[in-house]
């Protein structure tokens, strides 16, 4: 609903815009493509064997933009993404304790972390709203090809986050796999809202190179870029501290619609 109301001010906004100011150039488009996120682990007193270890995940990345020529070279970018972040770790890791306390064998204290062999995945989902300065170049006087690089902050609101894990394996008190908390394997499969866990707000720096295509008023592009958030997504210390950050390959449509 949010979205529907936003786009029948703005559009209005913008047409009004142009009309107003002769010179203005102004294209709305739109892009999709792959998002390959990871979680970085910081250093020290922010690290420990929850939050460190992850490897690239895969997920969509697409929104809507408006870009503002302020001259040939450059102009103004602002965006409104969906952005998949997080991470993900396979084989053998740490997992917390507190659920498996009933399955440790009499007089036996659970530590902080036990280790199993299993999958997880770190589903985070953001609403990403960047502001770049872009600078761009046509490749010839008369070629339809134009070469572009931005940059900018961007400020990210947390949508929804789930921590996925699977398989079936021993718990074992050490990473050395030599002291079994349970007898046999166990099942791990489990879906996990840890929205809750996470601050809501983000902040970083994200950024793009691309070509495009000019055919009239019309442009059709495709990027390469990436973003990488400057705060800790954790409000607690039991899980460690990461940043969200991600490579993002897309293709786009964009449209002058004042020129």
């Amino acid at each position: 609903m949010k979205t529907k109301s936003s786009i029948k001010w703005l559009l209005p906004a913008l047409f009004l815009f142009c009309g107003l100011k002769a010179n203005a150039q102004f294209d709305l488009g739109v892009r999709g493509g792959v998002s390959i996120p990871n979680l970085t682990a910081g250093s020290g007193r922010s690290e420990n064997p929850l939050n460190s270890g992850y490897s690239s995940r895969q997920g969509p990345d697409f929104g809507i933009l408006g870009e503002y020529h302020i001259s040939k070279l450059f102009s103004i970018e602002a965006m409104v993404s969906y952005s998949a972040q997080g991470g993900k770790k396979n084989g053998f890791q740490a997992l917390p304790s507190e659920n498996f306390a009933p399955m440790a064998p009499p007089g036996i204290p659970l530590p902080t972390y036990l280790y199993a062999d299993y999958k997880s995945e770190a589903r985070l989902n953001y609403l990403m709203v960047p502001i770049l300065a872009k600078f761009g170049w046509n490749l010839g006087p008369k070629s339809p090809l134009r070469l572009y690089i931005d940059a900018g902050p961007f400020f990210g609101f947390l949508l929804h986050a789930k921590q996925v894990t699977s398989g079936s394996s021993i718990i074992y008190l050490d990473e050395g796999k030599q002291q079994p908390v349970t007898p046999g394997p166990v099942s791990l499969d489990a879906v996990t809202n840890i929205t809750n866990q996470l601050h809501t707000f983000n902040v970083g720096v994200s950024g793009n190179l691309g070509l495009a295509f000019q055919f009239g008023r019309n442009q059709i592009f495709i990027e390469g870029g990436g973003n990488f958030g400057f705060l800790n997504i954790q409000k607690g210390t039991a899980n460690g501290k990461n940043n969200t950050g991600a490579a993002t390959a897309s293709l786009g449509y964009a449209f002058r619609i004042c020129k």
